[in-house]
């Protein structure tokens, strides 16, 4: 991939970005099946949710953001929106595994 100053035209930038949200893309996916595998290291639905993880997560990731020259509420936004939605799949998840034990 080019660097975005040795892109000669619009198609070559686009290209590289889709290439980019390609690989996010991946990474989040990487991120949910770590987050499934958690699952089994909970033992209630508190510590699925664990809002001090939580609370602390968005804290890191607004400082990487701004290390990154990001808005840090836009990162933490974006953050909280995917983490939420990983916590009630996790939760999901634990919820069907505790079950089966039982």
């Amino acid at each position: 991939m080019k660097a975005p100053n040795e892109c000669s035209n619009i198609q070559e930038i686009r290209s590289a970005i889709d290439a980019i949200d390609r690989e996010v893309i991946k990474a989040l996916s990487d991120r949910f099946v770590y987050v499934r595998a958690a699952a089994k290291f909970k033992t209630s639905e508190a510590s699925v949710k664990a809002a001090e993880r939580f609370n602390a997560m968005l804290q890191q990731r607004r400082i990487w953001a701004e290390e990154s020259g990001l808005n840090p509420d836009v990162v933490e936004k974006l953050y909280r929106d995917l983490v939420n939605y990983f916590i009630n799949e996790e939760l999901k998840h634990w919820q069907s595994n505790s079950k089966s034990k039982n």
